[in-house]
């Protein structure tokens, strides 16, 4: 078999391996990174502002550990447009948020208890 053929082949797996597996796991049947419990964890949020029509909220949030980022308001996509119906300005959340297609988006979402 071709060296190169096997190296690339190598590096590909390897490269899949470290990317969070995903599965069916939340109300609305879209899927929720299942990553390590160290690596993706629920973070506590407010919202400031939902605009729709962006398909965006902009969140007011603890650190995000599996993202490298401390704390700090900033906007995000969200991968279910319906959620924004569901938030509204002051609202504290708990919430998911992973890069996805090289945009931070919520992935999963709460009502704080």
């Amino acid at each position: 078999m071709n060296k190169n053929l096997i190296a690339t082949a190598l590096i590909a797996f390897a490269s899949l391996a470290g990317l969070p597996a995903y599965a069916a796991g939340d109300h609305a049947g879209h899927g929720v990174a299942q990553a390590g419990a160290a690596e993706m964890q629920m973070v506590d949020g407010q919202v400031k502002k939902v605009d729709k029509a962006a398909g965006k909220v902009t969140l007011s949030h603890g650190p995000l550990t599996n993202l490298n980022m401390p704390a700090m308001t900033m906007v995000f996509k969200v991968s279910n447009a319906a959620w924004l119906d569901q938030m509204k300005t002051g609202d504290k959340i708990r919430f998911m948020a992973d890069n996805v297609n090289g945009a931070i988006t919520v992935v999963h979402f709460e009502a704080a208890k």
